[in-house]
């Protein structure tokens, strides 16, 4: 399926997955590793599409970051996507950018944010930008769709010229509060 031949989001509200694809083909970024979430969904569909991009579906996080540091050894560049609850189990992994200063761009979708139903998501919510930054990763935030586009385009730029980790952490305001039937 070609990329273009996705239904494009009708406002810029809803435009912001696109806008991060598009940033992704910017900078050059041809591997692409998750494990699946809601909030990247549409993010996640278009590097399916891309036959120039390849998606590396992980059973747990930490294996982003190592597969992060095996494309950057083997000249490609690598992005992470995850839900806040997975960066718990990156947290060990990350000293490695630390050793051998390896870029390690992520894109974190929050839970434990604004309107969580499930109290199992907020401990790491809270503790998910204070545990990247003590592990040595710069990170910013974008809580509304206006404020994504910049935000990970200087989350890219850090990583891939610093040789660092970097992250963009994406409010639980713009992914929307998940509720399963709550109110």
């Amino acid at each position: 399926m070609d990329a273009d031949a996705i239904d494009k989001a009708p406002d810029a509200t809803a435009s912001w997955p696109d806008q991060i694809y598009d940033l992704l083909k910017k900078h050059g970024i041809r591997q692409v590793c998750l494990v699946p979430d809601a909030g990247h969904s549409r993010l996640i569909k278009r590097c399916l599409a891309d036959n120039e991009i390849v998606v590396t579906t992980l059973t747990t996080e930490e294996e982003g970051i190592a597969l992060m540091q095996g494309a950057w050894l083997g000249g490609d560049k690598a992005i992470l996507l995850m839900q806040s609850s997975g960066v718990g189990n990156c947290i060990n992994m990350l000293s490695l950018s630390q050793i051998h200063r390896c870029p390690m761009p992520m894109l974190v979708t929050m839970r434990g944010d604004f309107g969580e139903f499930n109290p199992a998501q907020v401990p790491m919510g809270e503790a998910t930008q204070p545990v990247l930054e003590a592990m040595g990763t710069v990170v910013r935030r974008a809580d509304t769709p206006e404020d994504i586009a910049a935000t990970v385009d200087a989350t890219i730029r850090m990583a891939f010229n610093t040789f660092r980790p970097t992250a963009t952490l994406i409010g639980q305001r713009v992914i929307g509060a998940k509720t399963f039937g709550k109110d």
